[in-house]
């Protein structure tokens, strides 16, 4: 994907709310600074869904461990995923690792939300898709153990440093701009340990006989078609504020909230899943 194919789409009013059939989001990470709750808060009121799929890192029980940070915008952030449940959306919460406590109440309802480990989604196309979080890929990757202390001591560092860059961006007039991210896709660990973290979803998915995958974990947002597998991350909402979403015929479409405006990429693969 590339930036010149985006498209912006403003949503001035809840009148005129983009309508679509499912909705994953992941890595919202509530209980630390850089959860950009804000920004969620209006996405989610940009967009009328009919199921919602919550794939992990919901808290951040980790950082909440290590040091105690709860925004009153991140209650709001769970009250208006329990508002949706309560007012005809299906709300389906599948924990990550960082929020891994909830998986021993897997099978029960919470504000009539089910926890669950994996599900199975059938698109309006008929393609049935593996939902889970990723974290599980980790034990199966050679460079996982980078990967874990990245994201539990060196990806925090990283992204102190970048709520300090971008506060200097913010003086200059500049826009958002994810340094951390920057320097996660220009890593080549962190590039191969996405390329391993792939393939060993697109391996899950042909196990479970399924036409594709949507998983979390990583914060990388895409859609690629990986040996016949559609495969799926929804991104996060600590950097790119993204979600993966599906349409009423069933195409698969990334979404991302910038500066008050839904930017929708569609891609070559979303259509090639479509038409698959």
């Amino acid at each position: 994907m590339t930036r010149a194919e985006t498209y912006s789409l403003t949503i001035p009013t809840k009148a005129k709310r983009l309508h679509l059939r499912t909705l994953w989001i992941s890595d919202i990470h509530l209980g630390t600074k850089d959860c950009r709750a804000d920004e969620l808060l209006a996405f989610l009121d940009a967009v009328s869904v009919k199921h919602l799929y919550i794939v992990g890192d919901l808290i951040d029980l980790w950082s909440m461990q290590r040091k105690l940070y709860w925004h009153s915008s991140h209650n709001r952030v769970i009250q208006k995923l329990l508002d949706l449940a309560n007012s005809g959306t299906r709300v389906t919460y599948i924990p990550g690792n960082h929020d891994e406590a909830m998986r021993n109440y897997q099978g029960m309802l919470f504000g009539g939300i089910p926890v669950e480990q994996s599900v199975i989604h059938t698109t309006a196309a008929g393609k049935r898709l593996l939902i889970l979080h990723g974290d599980a890929f980790d034990g199966t990757i050679s460079c996982a153990r980078w990967l874990t202390h990245l994201g539990s001591w060196t990806y925090d560092r990283l992204l102190v440093l970048n709520r300090w860059f971008n506060t200097l961006r913010r003086h200059l007039g500049l826009r958002y701009w994810s340094l951390a991210g920057a320097i996660k896709r220009n890593i080549n660990k962190a590039v191969s340990y996405i390329e391993g973290f792939e393939q060993a979803a697109v391996m899950e998915a042909k196990a479970r006989g399924v036409h594709g995958i949507v998983c979390g974990h990583i914060h990388h947002p895409t859609i690629k078609q990986i040996d016949g597998i559609t495969y799926c991350n929804d991104g996060d909402w600590v950097e790119s504020c993204s979600a993966l979403s599906e349409t009423m015929g069933g195409q698969l479409q990334l979404i991302y909230w910038k500066n008050g405006q839904l930017l929708m990429q569609p891609t070559d693969e979303t259509m090639t899943a479509r038409a698959a």
